[in-house]
């Protein structure tokens, strides 16, 4: 949910990148943040342990356009992908105004991937939130390297229900619709808060 602060004049959306560990969710954000100007950009923080790269989240304000005279600012984060840390995805998830699913497109991931897909729609569902009613993205990442399942399979596996989710093919690592990615998400979200009850009444006309 938007958080609305009048005295710094902002509103901050969350927006949460999820999927496989090391399916690439660390490395959007780190071309994200190497991608925008230093101003534009807040610290970029990293926790890491020998199974994934994120521990807890990894968190980037992003300084966007204006909203009736206040400013915009997303928030992202990442979740840890390991089954074992269900209840910190759940924590970081909350709140959350928009999700990446990163999917790993290397074929001996997918079950990888159709269990982290899973998790999240429990993660969500814990929160009161289900995934149908959120805006979200698939992200199908590594489509650079060798033995990459083919999109449609993927489409099968993670995004074959009555609702469609914007798909990205993508790689990380070379920067390939890491950006694209996020502006799709960016735009629904803003789009979902213009056109929804959401907008706070307080805010000036």
């Amino acid at each position: 949910m938007a958080v609305i602060n009048h005295d710094t004049r902002e509103v901050t959306f969350k927006l949460v990148y999820c999927g496989t560990p090391l399916g690439g969710k660390t490395a959007n954000l780190s071309y994200i943040h190497r991608g925008i100007a230093a101003g534009q950009r807040g610290e970029l923080v990293s926790l890491a342990t020998a199974q994934d790269r994120t521990l807890f989240f990894d968190f980037l304000p992003v300084h966007t356009t204006s909203i009736k005279g206040y400013r915009t600012k997303f928030m992202i984060y990442t979740v840890p992908g390991q089954v074992c840390y269900s209840a910190t995805r759940q924590m970081v998830l909350k709140g959350g105004d928009g999700v990446v699913f990163v999917a790993d497109s290397q074929l001996d991931r997918m079950e990888e991937n159709l269990v982290a897909w899973q998790g999240l729609q429990r993660n969500l569902a814990e929160n009161g939130v289900a995934l149908d009613d959120l805006p979200a993205v698939l992200q199908c990442n590594k489509r650079d390297l060798p033995e990459v399942a083919p999109l449609p399979y993927l489409e099968y596996l993670l995004n074959s229900g009555p609702r469609r989710l914007p798909v990205f093919p993508a790689s990380a690592r070379s920067g390939f619709n890491v950006f694209a990615t996020l502006n799709a998400l960016a735009q629904e979200v803003l789009h979902r808060f213009h056109h929804g009850c959401s907008v706070p009444r307080s805010l000036p006309a």
